[in-house]
């Protein structure tokens, strides 16, 4: 059975529980990942289970068919501004780290991919682990944890040219390399990667480059990597989503850069786009002190810098410190003008552990020291009337800083040849500074115990069963202090799981219930340029029952199943309707969908050729948490075609691989993605307040496809 086709396995398919031992290219995550003995919920994904699907699109698209994963794309069509939420939870919630070290924005959280276009071509692995998981660096999980291994070395030298096409001018080209090992110790490689594409949506192009450069030193004792990776991406704004109106009428209008000229006439700004570099530079150093003990020790820095640019018509003078103006004897204070507003920002620090495996036990002592600086500022390029401005002059200006320095001892002790217990503490400080109404208005100091305990009882071979409890704690993030005065959060989460294992079926079955206290949930807003804007709620739970399955049917079927089913109630909500505060008793939680089913079903004629039939249901969400019937967004389900082909050749071509991937073939019009606000209305009837709601959409592409091809050389 060829299984890179199969996308959930807990680990590498085997016939029993054992746990697999970590190759040499693994060490620097070890101390972040876990195996089928830890009491955490997972899914791993290998380089070659992603191949078939890699042509292009973004890693979150790459994860749709996971368990409780429900993907998105701004541009409708998987280039460009895409997300992911995992049981419920926004992307601000998946700690996402590379090589165990923080990729997430310090400040909002997030986690913006379209920096990084093509990381898919340079990951040899990747694990999502649900819940809280285990200690981690960077901002604390309350979602999942997404941990990503980077290319690991290559015995043999090779050059591999990878191109795509695909629907909307859609072109993706790489060029991948090593040396192999050199004289059994040295190794460089790299990739060169560009992709463009029009997207689904009017106007949402992108026009992305991307690098990756690592060179690597082994031996028997130590393991050193120098890495460097960046890109650079140039996307139409595409954010703004369409009104319900719209959506049935033109799909996909993008309102972004409308406006109006001195005709009349409506047009559409050439160059509302987001332009951002970033740039990242890892020193990776694994070294193996004697038969029980290792360390890691990485050093990294980040530099991202970039802008978004605006039309804007009819604008305030005061907004830009502009004075009035007296034009034909008539007062000025408004103006059409385009605008760049910019960040500026370094990461830096260095993530460290010690692994000591003797016996019974495995210790881990970890942690991670970071620090962030960024500058915020608004500059204003062109204007209709620049009154007292000058080339340069920034509108606002504005810094921020933020520490955070964790440490942790996690081990795993056999009782016997059953029973293992897992520990886990986590001391967590945090220090935010930031001084301007772009950036919120902080001086704060966070401490934050985050502990886990749990425990693992393995019946026999092919069956296992475990138990966890782990509380975890959350800093608000920028957007959250510019909305208000916002409290941290807290999560206490328990995990009981089964896992079975045979040579042609395996299981993975979980039960969770995760309690929070003043979660951050998202209100369904948005903020004026385009991000999810979240408000304490008091006390809520996401409870829910998870299955995913791998199931070998003879020796060229496979099915790969997975359902997530959940209830995600905030608790006794409170909520200003009319001016009148009510009590909803228990509301959705935004964007939690009580149901999620995905399904792969497989067959593999001989080992040179795959297809695959990939489908995802999303139940219904609601945007908000006030259960309105206008912020509901309705269940959909997708389905999606993959054939891969391999042809060995005899010629200085060594090997050509042909890729389909046709998206969506049912042609479904589906939303996987919108907005929901309301506003107090005291204009209408004077005396009297009406609240008023709306919602927005994100609708994605209807039959698309993408095909490749890779020559090895």
């Amino acid at each position: 059975m060829v299984m890179g086709m199969w996308l959930t396995a807990q680990e590498i398919q085997t016939d029993s529980l054992v746990g697999e031992k970590i190759t040499l290219d693994e060490v620097f995550v070890s101390a972040i990942r876990v195996t089928k003995e830890s009491p955490v919920t997972f899914s791993n994904l290998t380089k070659a289970q992603l191949k078939p699907r890699n042509l292009g699109q973004d890693i979150p698209v790459l994860l749709n068919f996971m368990p409780a994963v429900v993907t998105t794309s701004d541009a409708g069509a998987g280039v460009g501004y895409t997300g992911i939420r995992v049981r419920g939870s926004d992307a601000t919630r998946v700690n996402v780290t590379i090589n165990g070290i923080p990729y997430n924005d310090s400040e909002s959280h997030g986690t913006f991919w379209v920096n990084m276009p093509d990381f898919a071509s340079s990951t040899e692995s990747l694990q999502l682990q649900r819940g809280v998981g285990t200690s981690t660096n960077g901002a604390g999980a309350f979602g999942a944890s997404l941990n990503i291994a980077t290319d690991g070395l290559s015995e043999e030298a090779y050059g591999r040219i990878s191109s795509s096409i695909g629907s909307y001018n859609t072109l993706r080209n790489n060029l991948k390399f090593s040396t192999g090992l050199m004289h059994d110790q040295f190794e460089i490689s790299g990739r060169l990667s560009r992709i463009i594409s029009d997207g689904y949506i009017d106007r949402a192009s992108s026009d992305l480059d991307s690098y990756f450069l690592q060179g690597a030193f082994k031996n028997d004792q130590t393991l050193l990597k120098a890495v460097l990776f960046g890109g650079h991406e140039i996307t139409y704004q595409a954010w703004n989503g369409i009104d319900a109106a719209t959506l049935q009428i033109d799909r996909t209008f993008n309102p972004s850069g409308i406006y109006t000229d001195e005709n009349g006439n409506t047009k559409f700004y050439d160059n509302e786009v987001d332009n951002y570099k970033q740039n990242h530079a890892q020193l990776l150093w694994n070294q193996k002190l004697n038969g029980y003990w290792n360390t890691n020790l990485a050093l990294h820095y980040t530099k991202g810098r970039g802008y978004f640019e605006q039309f804007r018509e009819d604008d305030d003078f005061d907004t830009y410190g502009f004075t009035p103006l007296v034009v034909n004897g008539e007062e000025v204070n408004t103006t059409d003008l385009i605008r760049r507003r910019w960040l500026d920002n370094d990461f830096y620090g260095t993530v460290f552990s010690a692994n000591y495996n003797k016996g019974n036990l495995d210790l881990i002592l970890g942690g991670g020291w970071n620090t962030y600086e960024g500058k915020h500022f608004g500059e204003v390029i062109w204007a209709a009337y620049a009154s007292n401005s000058f080339i340069r002059d920034r509108y606002y200006d504005d810094t921020s800083k933020k520490k955070d320095f964790n440490v942790f001892a996690k081990a795993n002790y056999r009782l016997n040849d059953h029973w293992s217990l897992f520990g886990d503490l986590q001391y967590r400080t945090v220090g935010y500074e930031a001084n301007g109404e772009d950036t919120g208005i902080v001086d704060d100091t966070f401490d934050f115990f985050n502990p886990k305990l749990g425990a693992t009882y393995n019946l026999n071979p092919n069956n296992n069963f475990y138990m966890s409890f782990a509380v975890a704690n959350r800093e608000p993030n920028r957007n959250d202090y510019e909305n208000g005065s916002p409290k941290p959060e807290r999560l206490n989460d328990l995990e009981l799981g089964w896992r079975y294992v045979s040579s042609d079926v395996q299981v993975n079955t979980n039960v969770y219930y995760m309690n929070y206290k003043d979660q951050l949930v998202l209100t369904g807003e948005l903020n004026d340029v385009g991000a999810p804007l979240r408000a304490n709620v008091g006390d809520s739970y996401r409870f829910g029952l998870e299955i995913d399955a791998q199931i070998a049917i003879g020796d060229k079927f496979a099915l790969s199943p997975n359902i997530a089913l959940s209830s995600n109630k905030n608790k006794d909500f409170l909520f200003q309707r009319d001016g009148v505060l009510e009590n909803l008793g228990d509301t959705h939680i935004a964007f939690s969908p009580d149901i999620i089913i995905g399904n792969q079903i497989s067959y593999l004629p001989n080992e040179k050729f795959q297809l695959a039939l990939l489908s995802k249901y999303v139940g219904k969400q609601y945007m908000g948490n006030i259960d309105a019937k206008g912020s509901i967004l309705d269940a959909y389900s997708q389905t999606d075609f993959n054939a891969q082909y391999e042809i060995e050749t005899n010629t200085f071509i060594k090997r050509l691989t042909l890729s389909l991937l046709v998206n969506n073939i049912f042609n479904a019009e589906y939303v996987s993605n919108g907005y929901f606000f309301t506003y107090d209305d005291n204009w209408t009837s004077p005396g009297q307040t009406t609240t008023i709601e709306g919602a927005g959409y994100y609708p994605q592409a209807g039959t698309n496809f993408l095909l490749g091809a890779t020559f090895e050389l």
